[in-house]
C-alpha cells in the first residue's frame, strides 16, 4: 500500500527543521513485545459469494471456509467476523447446522465432532452486514443531473478489515487460495483476484463474475471492485495486464500504466524471480484514502492520484505509485510480513523498489535523488513524531495507526533508505543475490526480519547483527557534528566527530558508520575511509595541503543522517 502524496507539505517543514535539528529530541517510545496470534488451524481455501443492497449499503455474504486443524481433538472453530447477522452456519459437506456464539468481532463455532490434522473441514456461513470497514459504497457523482462517474463498491483489507465483509482468519500469518462470486448490476464490471473463470447473466438482469485465485495469499489481500469501467489491455510475456479506468478517461490508462511491463521486466531482472502470478490488473476508484493497495493480482488505485499522470510535473509521483504497488507482488504478496511488527518488510522494500526502478530506467542520479528524498521525509517526520520506534515496530497493532503520520514514514521512507544502506554495506552484487535467496526461500510464505538478515549474511559472508540492531530494531538516525583542524607541520587533518542524537531506550548513543571522507585541496581530491563507532571520536588523516573542503559520505551511502560542519 502506498500513502497519498505529502511531499509538498513535508518540504515546507524541512527548512524549519534544519534550523532546529540539533536541538530537537523526542523520547523514544517504551517498546513492548507483540506476539503473533496463536493459530490452531490452517485455512486452505475461501469461497466467497457477495451481492449488495446499494440503497442501504448492505452486503449479503455466503462464505465457505475450508481448513485443516493444526492439533488433535479440534472441536471449536473461531473466525474473525465483525457486525454480521448470520442466517445459517453449517458443515458444508453434510449441510449439518452448527451451533455458534458471537464474541466481539469473532464467531465461535462448535463443530459436530473432534477433528484431526488429516481432516479437511468445510464450514459454510450465510450472513448480511452493513460494514463499517472493509467494503465501501461510493455514490454516483452527478453534475447538472447527469451521472459523470458511476457508483462503485470496493474493498480495502489492510490491515485487518477483511473480516468486516467475510468470515476469515484475518491476520497475515495464514495464507489460503480464494474464489469469489460477485453479483453486480447490469452494465457493471467486477474486478477481483486471480483468473476470471466465468461471467453469468441472471434472469433478474444482474450478472455474476466468478474469479479464482489459485495461489495462496493472506486474507487482507482479498478484494473486489464493482463499477462501470473501460478496460485497456497490454501484456508482459504471457501475463495479461488490465487497466480499468472510467469510460470517459481512457487516455489516462497509457499515461499512468504504460510503463507497467517495463517495470515487470526490471523487477524480474533485479530479483531473479519471475512475476509470480498469471495476471495483473490495476483499477481506479473514487474516495480511496490511500494512493494504492496491492490486492493480489488486482491492485486498487486512487483515481485522484492516477489523474495526476496527465500533469507533467506529477508524472514521477504516479510512476512511483505504480512501481510501488507492482513491487508488492514480490515484497508483500509473494513473501508477506508474518505480523504487523514486520510491516517494514512489505513497505520498506516497495518504497526502495521505486528507486530501484528509477535507477534502471533513468540512471543512478535519479535513484539517489529518490533515496535522499525518502531519507529527508523521514527525518522531517521524526522531528515531530510522538511515537518514535524502530523499523521493527514491537507495539504494532492491526489498525489504521500503522499508516498514520507517526508510523508510516518509518516503515515506508526510513525502510526504503535503510534498505539502500544495506545494499551499500554488503555491495550491490551480494545484495541482489541475497534478495533472490530471500524470495525463493520464503516464496508463498511469511517472513520476519531475521529471515532477511540470514539471507544477507549468507550472500555476503558478513556478520550483520550490528547493522540490524541500530537500523532496524533501533529508532532514530545519527546527527553528526564534524570539526576539522589541519596541522601543516605534520600534514595531518584531524577530524573530531561527535554524535549528537539523543540516546534513549530505542536510539543508540553511537551508531556504527563506515564512512568515506572526501578531502579537496588546491591540488585535487582524494577519498579516505573511516569507521565511526563512538559518541566522540578523533581521526587523523594525511593531507599534503590544508583542505579547501571536507565532505563525509559524498556518495550518500548513508543518507539517514544530518551532518553539521564546524
Amino acid at each position: 500500500m502506498k500513502l497519498m502524496s505529502k511531499k509538498i507539505y513535508f518540504q515546507l517543514l524541512f527548512a524549519l527543521f534544519l534550523f532546529l535539528a540539533f536541538n530537537f529530541s523526542t523520547p523514544a517510545q517504551t517498546l513492548r513485545a507483540v506476539s503473533s496470534r496463536a493459530r490452531s488451524y490452517d485455512v486452505r481455501h475461501y469461497i466467497i459469494r457477495t451481492s449488495f443492497d446499494r440503497a442501504n449499503k448492505i452486503v449479503f455474504g455466503d462464505t465457505t471456509v475450508q481448513l485443516k486443524s493444526l492439533k488433535e481433538n479440534f472441536q471449536t472453530l473461531e473466525l474473525d467476523a465483525a457486525n454480521m447477522q448470520f442466517e445459517s452456519v453449517k458443515l458444508d459437506a453434510t449441510d449439518t447446522n452448527l451451533t455458534y456464539k458471537i464474541s466481539g468481532e469473532k464467531i465461535v463455532i462448535a463443530l459436530d465432532k473432534a477433528y484431526s490434522p488429516t481432516d479437511l473441514i468445510s464450514v459454510r456461513l450465510k450472513y448480511s452486514t452493513k460494514p463499517k470497514k472493509g467494503v465501501y459504497f461510493v455514490d454516483a457523482l452527478r453534475e447538472d443531473g447527469e451521472v459523470t462517474r458511476a457508483a462503485q463498491v470496493w474493498t480495502q483489507g489492510e490491515a485487518e478489515e477483511a473480516h468486516h465483509w467475510f468470515p476469515s482468519y484475518d491476520f497475515p500469518d495464514d495464507k489460503a487460495t480464494s474464489e469469489q462470486f460477485i453479483t453486480v448490476e447490469k452494465g457493471e464490471t467486477a474486478i477481483a483476484n486471480g483468473e476470471l473463470l466465468e461471467t453469468k447473466e441472471t434472469t433478474d438482469g444482474t450478472k455474476t463474475f466468478h474469479y479464482r485465485m489459485s495461489v495462496v495469499h493472506s486474507s487482507y489481500l482479498t478484494s473486489f471492485i464493482v463499477g462501470t469501467y473501460a478496460k485497456a489491455s497490454d501484456s508482459f510475456k504471457n501475463i495479461p495486464l488490465g487497466f480499468y479506468v472510467y469510460p470517459d478517461k481512457t487516455a489516462i490508462a497509457s499515461q499512468a500504466f504504460g510503463n507497467t511491463k517495463n517495470m515487470m521486466r526490471i523487477f524480474e531482472n533485479l530479483t531473479g524471480v519471475d512475476f509470480p502470478y498469471n495476471k495483473y490488473d490495476q483499477t481506479i476508484v473514487a474516495n480511496f484514502r490511500f494512493g494504492g493497495m496491492e490486492n493480489i493480482t488486482a491492485t486498487t488505485m486512487a483515481d485522484s492520484e492516477i489523474f495526476l499522470a496527465g500533469l507533467g510535473f506529477a508524472e514521477g509521483n504516479v510512476q512511483d505509485l505504480v512501481s510501488h504497488e507492482l513491487a508488492h507482488s514480490w515484497f508483500g504478496n509473494l513473501v508477506t510480513c508474518k505480523n504487523w511488527s514486520e510491516l517494514w518488510l512489505n513497505e520498506g522494500f516497495a518504497t526502495f523498489m521505486e528507486a530501484a526502478y528509477r535507477e534502471k530506467a533513468n540512471g543512478r542520479e535519479d535513484y539517489l535523488r529518490k533515496i535522499k528524498e525518502d531519507a529527508r521525509l523521514f527525518i522531517i517526520a521524526d522531528a515531530v513524531s510522538k511515537n518514535r520506534h524502530g523499523l521493527f515496530f514491537q507495539a504494532a497493532q492491526g489498525d489504521e495507526a500503522l499508516f498514520d503520520q507517526n508510523n508510516a514514514p518509518i516503515a515506508y521512507q526510513k525502510g526504503g533508505a535503510v534498505i539502500h544502506i544495506l545494499r551499500e554495506t554488503v555491495g550491490t552484487e551480494n545484495f541482489w543475490k541475497a534478495i533472490n535467496i530471500y524470495l525463493n526461500r520464503h516464496k508463498f510464505a511469511n517472513v520476519e526480519t531475521t529471515d532477511l538478515q540470514k539471507a544477507m549474511e549468507e550472500a555476503s559472508g558478513m556478520k550483520l547483527g550490528w547493522f540490524f540492531r541500530q537500523w532496524v530494531y533501533g529508532a532514530g538516525y545519527p546527527k553528526l557534528s564534524v570539526k576539522q583542524t589541519y596541522k601543516s607541520q605534520t600534514n595531518t587533518l584531524s577530524l573530531t566527530v561527535a554524535q549528537l542524537q539523543t540516546a534513549d531506550k530505542a536510539t543508540t548513543p553511537a551508531f556504527i558508520l563506515p564512512m568515506e571522507v572526501q578531502i579537496t585541496t588546491a591540488n585535487g581530491t582524494k577519498t579516505e575511509k573511516i569507521e565511526i563507532k563512538k559518541r566522540f571520536e578523533n581521526f587523523s588523516l594525511k593531507s599534503d595541503e590544508k583542505p579547501i573542503k571536507v565532505v563525509l559520505d559524498k556518495e550518500e551511502k548513508i543518507p539517514l543522517k544530518l551532518v553539521k560542519y564546524e
